[in-house]
């Protein structure tokens, strides 16, 4: 099958691109860099779009050795395509999608330590913007609903 090693590494450059992104935009998170998190956000979504072309040529690949092999694409794994690579080839396809595994598990680690220190961010500044206006946050007690208590001002405006 030709292409199939090509179409791995391309894959694979793909993935680190991303997970430079994610890890950047880790840091900006922690450093509260909201430019440069808005910038690697861009980044991350520029690569998302690469990755949806590398998406469609690995259907097409699946199709091209779902064809071959007489196998739904549904059903093939790697090493029924390997099948169809030169013996060369099969070893750095082995070595291509290992790889390929753990960068986008990486990824997915990286990118939901992002999700989780954003929505704290995100709670933060809510209860800020809360307490400073004022605004009632109503909680649950044992005894039911309760509202929250009268607000403090915690910024002293006096001039």
């Amino acid at each position: 099958m030709m292409g199939l090693v090509e179409h791995l590494e391309r894959q694979l450059a793909s993935s680190r691109r991303l997970l430079v992104a994610v890890t950047a935009q880790r840091e900006a998170i922690k450093a509260q860099d909201v430019e440069t998190v808005l910038a690697r956000l861009a980044d991350i979504q520029q690569e998302m779009v690469k990755r949806m072309q590398l998406e469609r040529e690995r259907d097409a690949l699946l199709g091209t050795a779902s064809a071959a092999l007489g196998i739904p694409a549904d059903k093939i794994t790697l090493e029924s395509v390997l099948r169809l690579v030169a013996e060369p080839d099969r070893a750095r396809a082995r070595d291509l999608s290992s790889e390929l595994r753990t960068c986008l598990a990486e990824v997915a680690r990286v990118h939901g330590q992002n999700r989780v220190m954003i929505r704290q961010e995100l709670s933060f500044l809510d209860h800020l913007m809360r307490v400073l206006s004022g605004t009632p946050q109503g909680a649950y007690s044992p005894g039911g609903a309760t509202a929250s208590p009268a607000p403090r001002n915690i910024v002293d405006m006096r001039v």
